[in-house]
């Protein structure tokens, strides 16, 4: 199952996580690789030009719909995979070095706004959830830091807590342990409500962001070509993971939401996947941060 960015990350956490699962109901172990770079186009690449017989997944979030428009002729993800079924949504959260003088959401954009490129945003590269979000707080909020890209949030994580970035957005699924225990500050959760795991966070439509709701969706998929047959094994397996009690707990615990059996399937994928190809093509050409 490649993961087309590097381990520690959001996305890696949810991979590693089915795959367990995936691979005690195939009868086989199911082995993540992190293949980083290019806004996960890279690892995108490999799979879909991998041998299309239900060994090589990819478990992506919405970067497989942000790419046709920010990787135009790199890949395109309708024609080159067949899809498995979505398996969670998980929410994001903004947050900062530990020392950054704002202290509240409200008091983040102020001061985000007033000191510009003497501010550092960190992201995953052009496409990835970070990088969307970070898109979503400059149109809410007309605020232009410098921007940081790494080849993953995990790494991204690490320079946040080392203070040599000052804030980032990213998936409950990397920054709630390191919220818990005070390693960074958290302003706001991208939510319209608290979540269980972090109810000290308040969601963004309380500083009046309520356009910044967003919920990254995460799918598992083959290289096109692999047979109905194979797809309907693999995403029978991805049907009973997201069933499982340690599945189910481990995403509570990191505010991750399982889907339903009716939309780990590959259809529900497939609709979801086209559109948000559109919707985030309106947005990203606009984008305000690169």
């Amino acid at each position: 199952m490649v993961v087309p960015y590097a381990a520690g990350g959001p996305t890696d956490t949810v991979a590693r996580i089915v795959a367990e699962a995936m691979g005690r109901d195939l009868g086989q172990r199911v082995i993540v690789e992190n293949i980083a770079g290019a806004g996960g186009t890279i690892g995108m690449t490999r799979v879909a030009k991998s041998e299309p017989n239900g060994y090589t997944l990819l478990l992506n979030h919405i970067g497989m719909a942000t790419a046709p428009t920010l990787y135009p002729g790199s890949i395109d993800p309708l024609a080159s995979f067949e899809p498995v079924g979505l398996v969670a949504d998980v929410p994001m959260t903004i947050v900062a070095r530990r020392s950054f003088p704002p202290n509240t959401l409200k008091e983040l954009i102020a001061y985000t706004a007033a000191q510009g490129q003497k501010v550092s945003y960190a992201h995953a590269g052009a496409g990835t959830a970070s990088h969307i979000c970070g898109v979503l707080f400059a149109s809410e909020t007309g605020a232009l830091p410098v921007t940081v890209p790494y080849k993953g949030t995990g790494p991204a994580m690490i320079d946040l807590i080392g203070e040599q970035v000052d804030f980032m957005c990213d998936q409950t699924t990397n920054t709630t342990n390191q919220i818990q225990s005070g390693e960074i500050k958290a302003y706001a959760v991208t939510t319209s409500h608290r979540i269980p795991a972090l109810p000290n966070v308040p969601p963004v439509t309380e500083a009046g962001l309520g356009k910044m709701e967003l919920a990254i969706w995460h799918g598992i998929y083959a290289p096109k070509g692999t047979p109905p047959e194979v797809t309907q094994k693999l995403t029978s397996a991805l049907q009973n993971s997201l069933l499982a009690n340690a599945v189910l707990e481990r995403f509570r615990q990191l505010s991750a939401i399982a889907v339903s059996a009716e939309n780990a399937t590959p259809s529900a994928l497939k609709a979801k996947l086209i559109a948000d190809i559109a919707r985030w093509k309106r947005l990203l050409e606009g984008e305000l941060v690169k």
